[in-house]
């Protein structure tokens, strides 16, 4: 019983679900119908909006189509337009340029004006404009001045400047630099004349210094060789910065010409004789002689010391020597001695000072 109650109620659940199936149904069929009913109007409208938006797509291609053939047209345009700017601003800058150029041209002209001529840019205008008139040239005779004419005054300016060219080109310090050499040739004209006075002077003294050592050879020669002769003769008197000294002895009782001949006592004789010539004819206050006697015998060195002697009378003289006779006149001797530690001293003795109480 419990089983088919519980049947009976779900078929009446059933029942009623279809029920409400079924009025659904119903409700839609009737909807259904309703828009069938209207379909046909609405698909007049759909059809005659769908042939306007033909109509409109068709016009709005046109327009497309004539826009788009209108911004090609502009394009092309913008183009041409730009080549065209592009062209004026070159154009413009080449003006700019050109202006520049003439300005910079301007003043180039008013400066070499103002310097070659001394003309400012109101005295060019106010004088030398083109419409004043153009005074002649000076080579036409009675000829007046008349209108400027660019042709003529041009050809004028080429005239003058191949006459300009044939003179040459002129040096605006040309006048400095004639004084300027001129200063520098009375300047050299002055030196030359005081070195052909010092030239001189030093030849007047080089000719006394000759003859004075002929003079005071010829003098020496004889207290050393008693009866002989010399002489001295230079090898080359024309170069006298190059030039030798040509010694002549002949010793009394001798025919010879060349001093290879002489003794060695006489060669030596010969050169102090020289040597003490020099001297006395360029005094100095010291001397430095050096065994200049030593190959020489007793007689020619009292000959030799008679000469130093004479010496002694303006100069002091060193003499390094062995011979006793000299170490006689000496004023003061100096020796090394060997000590008996077998050191070396230098021992000295005032001549003189020592004879002095003694005598």
């Amino acid at each position: 019983v419990e089983a088919l109650a519980a049947r009976v109620k779900q078929e009446d659940v059933a029942r009623e679900r279809e029920q409400a199936r079924h009025l659904e149904r119903v409700r839609k069929a009737k909807l259904a119908a309703k828009v069938l009913s209207l379909l046909p109007a609405v698909m007049d409208v759909a059809s005659a909006s769908v042939e306007e938006s033909g109509n409109a797509l068709v016009q709005a291609e046109a327009a497309r189509q004539a826009s788009h053939q209108e911004l090609l047209a502009l394009r092309d345009s913008e183009s041409s337009v730009r080549e065209r700017l592009a062209t004026i601003t070159d154009s413009v800058h080449s003006l700019e340029m050109q202006v520049y150029e003439k300005k910079l041209q301007r003043t180039t002209l008013l400066e070499r004006a103002m310097e070659e001529l001394g003309l400012d840019e109101e005295a060019l205008l106010s004088e030398y404009s083109p419409e004043q008139l153009v005074p002649p040239d000076g080579s036409e005779e009675g000829a007046e001045a008349k209108p400027f004419v660019r042709a003529e005054q041009e050809a004028r300016l080429k005239k003058a400047e191949r006459s300009l060219d044939q003179l040459g080109r002129v040096n605006p310090l040309a006048l400095e630099e004639f004084e300027a050499l001129e200063s520098r040739h009375t300047f050299l004209t002055e030196q030359l004349a005081d070195l052909k006075k010092t030239r001189a002077d030093l030849e007047s003294i080089m000719a006394e210094l000759d003859e004075t050592m002929h003079n005071i050879f010829d003098e020496v020669f004889p207290m050393l060789f008693p009866g002989g002769s010399g002489s001295l003769k230079l090898t080359d008197p024309n170069d006298l910065l190059t030039t030798g000294i040509d010694v002549a002895v002949k010793p009394a009782g001798k025919k010879i010409e060349r001093l290879s001949l002489l003794s060695g006592g006489e060669r030596s004789l010969a050169a102090v004789a020289l040597l003490i010539a020099i001297f006395k004819a360029r005094p100095s206050p010291f001397y430095i002689l050096d065994e200049v006697e030593a190959a020489l015998d007793d007689s020619n060195l009292g000959r030799l010391l008679g000469v130093i002697e004479s010496l002694r009378n303006d100069s002091q003289l060193i003499i390094i020597t062995h011979q006793k006779r000299t170490m006689e006149i000496a004023d003061a001797l100096y020796g090394v001695s060997m000590r008996k530690d077998g050191v070396s001293a230098v021992v000295g003795q005032r001549v003189k000072e020592a004879e002095a109480p003694a005598a």
